[in-house]
């Protein structure tokens, strides 16, 4: 693989402190290098620079040249070369990093610059901060505070704008609170492309609104309530319903397509209030996709399986097991893994499936992908398979070969893990022919046939890890926990392994609370699979780490592009613990 250019370093100097960054960097972003504040409001890192809120204004100046000779001009008192200063204050989002750069972050004139510009957009900004849904996540609150006068010279009264105008099925907004931005239209725009979102009227009087005929409904619109700098736009489904700073925040992945676009799951005492996307560069930027945010309403679903049964009957967790090893010791047992499982439960789908002497399937999941951020493979983890091995090559769309074992009473056990066997071809005549055992989350027709039912955890209740459509392998942690009767997914499949015969090394798996520990679990999966020999899951960086995919960049996966697709490099080695 050829190793991308080196970008061209500059030199810059900002409140007196040097630094070098690539060339054209934003000033903004470099102070950001210093932990250097420049407050601002329209610039974001991932959309085009307008320069509307002149937040951000700055001291600029370069180094003094000769304009004849082009020879430096040295400062008499210091013997430096002298700094020509502008006499205007300029904007940082629309100021790149260039050789000689020189940035005033702290002067008086920029001072006095910030407070007039927090004046102005408090003019007809309700004081309304206590009701306020953005609160305690404002940038508007934060930098009244930080950057503005702290007292008001305005004393007319305030135009009054509608507080509650939809402007889609997803997002509300509240036009008194808007300082026109325009995050909300260019992302519109550049990253959705869907040119929705306008400003009419003027002056005090300007307002956000959709085209005629039109309204926010695409599959990103709850990206526009992300980047709002203040309370304007807002969640409809989070609206009033929890004050942030009482909410947990978890790192997750997003699950619906093999993107894995980074997430962060917000709860309170085991209760899911809304998903937000996580900064990614390589692998979603900083947005994901609005059918990603309602996943968490499955934690909660009236169909959420509640209790191990056999035959019908509620048993202990540890009968069930029984029944379940010995209808796969009876023979003729086919296993049906999931591309919805992790890393980690696939591995021990793995090895349950050799413990049993039987062959796994993997059910393909399809949609049409959008481009951006949904994929045309709706599974998150079918390269995780092909990594741990339960699969050798591309999923079907349909269990055709298991179908065919079936009918010809080669297969008498079928063991479906979180997988509805009817959804994935199967009759119900011939689930009829077999005994079903079924580890999965919600009820469905599997479920309802199934002589063994164990119910185990979502996403949102478990960690564990994906590998990504890039191969990148990235974890996600427990949000809330599980409901009571449902185990963990690791647990079950580890003990259903060692009950049928299955061998799972020496390092003892679990934890005093019973659940699977996963960097024990880690060091089989290395044993197993050598190039993540090194790989533990408390190592694993936040960002993921790109796995060497030349194994299996043949095959054709259905999938749509990422924001920023890399090809997959070989794996950085990652230090055992």
């Amino acid at each position: 693989m050829i190793a991308p250019p080196k970008p061209e370093l500059v030199t810059v100097n900002i409140d007196g402190r040097e630094i070098a960054v690539p060339k054209g960097t934003n000033v903004i972003e470099a102070a950001r290098l210093l932990a250097i504040d420049v407050p601002h409001y329209c610039y974001h890192p991932k959309l085009t620079v307008v320069g509307n809120c002149r937040m951000c204004l700055v001291e600029m100046g370069m180094p003094a040249v000769d304009p004849a000779t082009k020879t430096p001009i040295l400062d008499p008192a210091s013997g430096k070369q002298k700094i020509n200063w502008s006499p205007r204050p300029t904007i940082a989002c629309a100021t790149n990093a260039s050789p000689g750069l020189h940035i005033r972050t702290t002067t008086p004139l920029v001072k006095d610059c910030r407070e007039g510009v927090m004046e102005f957009l408090l003019v007809n900004h309700p004081l309304d901060c206590p009701i306020c849904d953005q609160a305690g996540e404002c940038r508007l609150q934060e930098q009244a505070t930080g950057y503005g006068r702290g007292y008001s010279r305005y004393i007319e009264q305030k135009n009054v704008k509608p507080k509650r105008t939809r402007l889609g099925p997803r997002v509300t907004l509240d036009d008194e609170r808007c300082i026109l931005c325009s995050r909300c239209v260019r992302f519109s725009q550049e990253v959705a492309k869907d040119d929705v979102l306008g400003f009419i009227d003027r002056g005090s009087y300007s307002t956000l609104t959709c085209f005629p005929g039109r309204q926010l409904e695409n599959n990103y619109s709850l990206n526009t309530v992300d980047i709002c700098p203040v309370g304007a736009l807002t969640s409809t489904d989070f609206r009033f319903k929890m004050r942030v700073w009482f909410l947990k925040e978890t790192d997750s992945i997003d699950a619906e397509s093999s993107v894995g676009a980074n997430t962060v799951v917000w709860s309170r005492e085991g209760v899911i209030y809304r998903i937000t996307p996580r900064r990614n560069d390589d692998v979603n930027d900083t947005w994901m996709a609005d059918s990603g945010r309602i996943l968490y309403k499955e934690v909660r679903a009236d169909n959420r399986l509640a209790g191990v049964t056999v035959d019908g009957l509620a048993v202990l967790p540890a009968a069930a097991l029984a029944a379940a090893a010995e209808l796969i010791r009876g023979g003729g047992v086919a296993v049906v893994g999931s591309g919805r499982s992790s890393v980690e439960e696939q591995f021990l789908t793995r090895k349950l499936a050799e413990a049993a002497g039987a062959p796994a399937y993997l059910v393909a999941r399809s949609g049409a992908g959008d481009g951006i951020l949904i994929s045309a493979d709706r599974n998150p983890n079918v390269r995780g398979a092909l990594v741990t091995g339960l699969i050798r090559g591309l999923p079907a769309a349909a269990l055709t070969e298991l179908a065919g074992q079936i009918d010809s009473g080669a297969v008498k056990t079928v063991v479906a893990v979180n997988e509805d066997l009817v959804a994935a071809g199967l009759t119900p005549a011939q689930l009829a022919k077999v005994k079903v055992v079924y580890f999965g989350t919600h009820a469905n027709p599997t479920s309802t046939a199934a002589q063994v039912v164990v119910p185990t955890l979502t996403v949102f209740e478990k960690s564990g890890s994906f590998v990504n459509q890039q191969f990148r392998l990235q974890k996600f942690a427990a949000a809330v926990p599980g409901p009571g009767g449902a185990l963990d997914d690791l647990e079950v499949l580890a003990k259903l392994t060692v009950a049928v015969g299955g061998k799972l090394g020496e390092t003892p798996l679990y934890q005093a609370s019973g659940r699977v520990e996963l960097n024990a679990l880690w060091e089989l999966i290395g044993q197993a699979v050598p190039a993540l020999g090194t790989v533990r899951y408390g190592n694993l960086p936040s960002t993921g780490l790109l796995l060497d995919g030349t194994p299996w960049a043949a095959l054709a996966f259905p999938e749509g592009k990422t924001l920023h697709y890399t090809p997959p490099a070989a794996p950085a080695a990652v230090p055992a613990p």
